[in-house]
């Protein structure tokens, strides 16, 4: 039996099937496995530690495992054996889990390959770009949920109240296409959204050219009855645009020539105003979200939920009631008259979005940038690329890089990150507890820390509170 027909088995027949993941408490294969649970498939899986992702998922039904071992994959009750074993793009061929599935003739798959079957009969809504996807694909949840829609939905953060996975009451699935591992040729999307094209994660795609290749791909398995909804400011998707790529699509950004339009844009540090001129009229929205970034990815959003049947009058009022997602410039709190926000933005452009958006939310606050390098092969490809990124801040910290799953690059270091920057006020501190130390003895009261980092220096934000409020806490511990 091919392991894409048991997708296919009535719902009462599905608790038949064991599927183990491999990296179940990522934010790639723990969506996925809620998904599962809630089709009614039993789920094991194992990762190298706990965290939330993997608690949740034991108070769903699922068998999780701390560390990698042979013996997870075998169960007390039939099937004893699992049908399919689920890997994340960080799991090496030698992982004890894969060798025994193998040794067992049990197919081992990546998201790739399951996300297609997965979402089989659905009418898919699939989220790509370089920046900016998972903002969106949260707005879209959102706008539909809150419009009584009950979509499927998988996103790569957690939504307040919504989670970061659901598989839904009706053909609708929303997803964040991820590029990484060329998971989004899987999706067979009925709508696309293209953020936008910035070269990214040049350990898979070692040019510009494979990279855009691989949203080429992503295009062609578009269904013929949907859209191509992208970022028309955007100068390579006009280029696609002239040469044919996107015909029948539907354009944002503030071209004239785009079917939805920006205009109007004001930012204070309640949100940001703008009017949004269509050809079916011209509405003034309203959003909590800080940044012009975030303008754009409201337009997408828009977009994507009017072609999937809410009217603009019924889908913009919801957008005053999204207060973002996990890391994505979350207010983690304040103490002793220091504002401290988490932020995952890693890639040079994302940084400087962001920052951008600090400044124009905080205007008279001293910020503080505190970046964490994500990976050895970005950072030197991009090196270049930090020249100016920082400047929205007023004192810059670069941690030692995350290597994620890189080897040490010892001739890549914060130093160097540090110094490409050209910020005056630029320091390399490696130790994420040095760090706090640094912050705790040079904060004032109207500063404004912000976590950059799509590794472990989201750890500092709690950390910082806490020695602020006068309860030191080791980050170590």
């Amino acid at each position: 039996m091919a392991w894409q027909t048991i997708f296919q088995r009535p719902s009462h027949e599905r608790n038949r099937h064991r599927i183990h993941l491999v990296g179940i408490g990522g934010t790639g294969l723990a969506p996925i496995a809620r998904v599962l649970l809630q089709m009614g498939f039993r789920v094991s899986g194992s990762d190298r530690e706990a965290n939330e992702r993997t608690d949740a998922l034991q108070r769903m039904g699922a068998r999780t495992f701390v560390g990698h071992a042979a013996r997870h994959l075998l169960d007390d009750t039939p099937p004893h054996r699992p049908d399919l074993v689920l890997i994340s793009s960080a799991v090496p061929e030698e992982n004890p889990e894969v060798q025994q599935a193998r040794m067992w003739d049990i197919p081992v798959i990546k998201r790739k390959e399951i996300l297609g079957p997965l979402t089989a009969g659905r009418d898919v809504i699939a989220v790509a770009g370089t920046h900016g996807k998972t903002t969106t694909t949260g707005l879209i949840i959102h706008l539909l949920t809150r419009a009584g829609r009950k979509p499927g939905y998988i996103v790569g953060s957690e939504l307040p109240g919504l989670g970061f996975s659901d598989a839904g009451d009706e053909p609708l699935f929303v997803i964040e296409a991820d590029e990484y591992d060329h998971m989004f040729l899987g999706l067979t999307p009925w709508h696309l959204i293209i953020t936008n094209l910035d070269w990214d994660h040049p350990d898979l795609f070692p040019t510009h050219e494979h990279y855009l290749d691989a949203f080429r791909q992503l295009l062609a398995r578009t269904r013929t009855d949907g859209k191509i909804i992208y970022y028309r400011d955007d100068p390579l998707l006009r280029t696609w645009e002239r040469d044919g790529l996107l015909t029948e699509g539907l354009s944002y950004g503030s071209y004239l020539g785009a079917y939805a339009r920006a205009e109007d844009i004001d930012m204070s540090p309640s949100g940001t105003r703008y009017r949004l001129v269509t050809p079916s009229g011209s509405y003034p929205v309203h959003l909590t979200l800080a940044g012009l970034h975030n303008v754009l990815n409201s337009m997408a959003a828009l977009l994507a939920v009017t072609q999937a049947g809410l009217s603009w009058q019924e889908a913009i009022p919801h957008l005053t009631s999204y207060r973002g997602a996990a890391r994505r410039f979350e207010f983690k709190g304040e103490a002793a008259g220091v504002i401290v926000i988490d932020d995952y933005a890693h890639h040079p452009t994302e940084v400087q979005s962001t920052l951008l958006a600090a400044r124009a939310a905080y205007p008279h606050r001293e910020i503080w940038a505190v970046y964490q390098p994500h990976t050895y092969s970005r950072t030197r490809t991009f090196l270049h690329r930090f020249n100016g990124i920082f400047n929205p801040a007023d004192h810059v910290i670069i941690t030692g890089i995350y290597a994620a799953r890189e080897p040490v690059d010892p001739s890549i270091t914060p130093e160097l990150v540090a110094a490409a920057s050209h910020h005056e006020r630029a320091l390399a501190i490696s130790e994420l507890d040095a760090v706090i130390d640094h912050l705790a003895r040079s904060l004032r009261p109207n500063s404004l820390v912000i976590i950059l980092s799509a590794g472990t220096a989201t750890r500092i934000g709690p950390a910082l509170l806490k020695r602020l409020r006068g309860q030191p806490t080791p980050l170590s511990s």
